[in-house]
């Protein structure tokens, strides 16, 4: 079968003795500029005879012509194919180097931020945060699921469907919320993102305008969200937290937009006061700012009482909460969610609809049946007893063999625990030793969005079993030990 060939090709008359130089021309000039990308299987010579409007010999000798020259490659009883790329004569593609170019790019995105370091090889000991033990999880139920979510798909017309998120998946979540966070919401109040940051995204859209809206973060804080904010022209500022949280009498009184993470502060772990929570809230009322709740772990709590959600004590709608199931199922489904005060659903859908239109229809729909069935809850519950087995074990193997040296941050939940170094032992420098003995393990100095640099450790519980961690903590006290 010959394959979809949709270059136009605009050909002179047929009696200008020009046909054949027009159709080498035009094709030459489209494998030049990556229009036919190496290794493309060219129409055969009947067929782009036809489609030029020539005959055929004038089509084998364009062919023949760009083989002579080095731009494809005919293979007897395969087809003409465009040379690769490494073959092809040398031509300058324009870089974003370009003086030119680059005045097109919005500054910020010239030189974008690295977030994080490349992927490693798997680690003997794994404490990298923001990774969940997929191991554990009913995938032979997910696809059960899936498999008949397919079903019934394929037996429906497959148009477009609603930006804000299946009604079937926003119905679930708002169980889900009310039971997980004691959160009271209207399917009609959520709105389904990929994934938290794609909700960091869609907010700096309706919510900031260039070079006017100030942004205040929890410094150290979530780097992500504020690339989000900084990206759509915010000015940023930093608050600086303590055990309670941020600190409320720091927010500049112009500010206009509060990121924070309540329940478990990132990456510090504090969880926020009763009090500062309510002194935030009236803050945001005073001064008509809004705040977003990054809830991004919670589900996972292992001794406390609930700590009420900012969105669940908030009476003037100035709380955006956003919650992900990358952390309670796994990152790659790419899923989550935002429950928003009703005064902005309309922007909101809007700029859905403009970023992506809406998320895959097939995975909400299997989402929304796990939830229905009763499988996300217990898996949470048996995750919360699995992480807060290892968080039991950590807690004491640091308290064992380096509780001189490192001193924990004692918080009941969440899906990584901080431990502060005591003295003036560098933490980035043990991390990059503990690497080369196959200790994967963030320092916090990864963290700061102003400078406000912390010295210590944040373990994962995602990724190391319960029976490493003793051994990983008395090879990385070794390493302190000896620095």
């Amino acid at each position: 079968m010959d394959p979809i060939f949709e270059l136009a090709l605009v050909m002179p008359t047929r009696d200008s003795g020009k046909l054949l130089r027009a159709l080498h021309y035009q094709l030459r000039a489209a494998i030049v500029n990556g229009r036919l990308q190496p290794g493309l299987r060219l129409p055969a010579t009947r067929k782009l005879a036809a489609l030029a409007g020539v005959s055929r010999n004038t089509a084998v000798t364009a062919y023949e012509l760009l083989q002579s020259q080095g731009y494809i490659t005919i293979r007897p009883g395969a087809g003409a194919f465009v040379t690769d790329q490494d073959s092809q004569p040398m031509r300058r593609s324009p870089t974003i180097s370009d003086s030119k170019n680059d005045s097109r790019i919005v500054s910020f995105w010239r030189n974008p931020p690295s977030l994080s370091a490349p992927f490693q090889p798997p680690y003997r000991f794994d404490f990298r945060i923001g990774l969940s033990d997929q191991s554990f999880f009913p995938f032979q139920v997910w696809q059960r699921l899936l498999l008949r979510s397919q079903r019934t798909l394929s037996k429906t017309p497959t148009f477009y469907s609603d930006p804000q998120g299946q009604s079937t998946l926003r119905e679930m979540i708002a169980t889900h919320v009310s039971i997980i966070r004691a959160v009271t919401v209207l399917a009609d109040d959520i709105v389904v993102t990929a994934g938290a940051q794609q909700a960091l995204d869609l907010l700096a859209r309706i919510l900031v305008t260039a070079g006017q809206t100030t942004v205040a973060f929890e410094d150290p804080g979530y780097r992500p969200a504020r690339i989000a904010f900084a990206a759509a022209g915010a000015n940023v500022v930093t608050v600086p937290i303590d055990e309670n949280g941020i600190i409320v009498e720091k927010i500049p009184p112009g500010t206009h937009i509060i990121y924070v993470t309540p329940t478990h502060q990132f990456p510090l772990g504090y969880t926020m006061s009763i009090a500062r929570r309510i002194a935030l809230l009236n803050f945001a009322h005073s001064h008509g700012a809004v705040i977003i709740e990054d809830d991004y772990d919670s589900e996972f709590r292992y001794k406390s009482s609930p700590h009420d959600a900012l969105q669940s004590i908030d009476d003037n709608g100035s709380v955006f909460y956003i919650g992900t199931f990358s952390k309670s199922l796994f990152p790659s489904l790419r899923l989550g969610f935002m429950l928003i005060p009703s005064w902005a659903r309309h922007a909101l859908v809007a700029a859905k609809r403009f970023s992506d239109w809406h998320s895959p229809i097939l995975e909400q729909e299997t989402l929304a049946a796990f939830i229905a069935e009763g499988h996300l809850a217990r898996h949470i519950h048996k995750m919360r007893k699995i992480y807060g087995e290892r968080r039991t074990v950590l807690t004491k193997a640091i308290a064992s063999h380096c509780g001189d040296i490192l001193e924990p941050i004692s918080v009941d939940c969440g899906l990584h625990l901080t431990a502060l170094v005591k003295g003036n032992l560098m933490a980035a420098t043990i991390a990059a030793q503990a690497e080369e003995i196959g200790i994967g393990l963030y320092s916090l100095d990864r963290y700061p969005i102003a400078g406000n640099v912390q010295n210590g450790f944040a373990f994962g519980l995602g990724m190391i079993r319960a029976e490493q961690v003793d051994g990983a903590i008395n090879s990385l006290a070794g390493l302190m030990r000896h620095a």
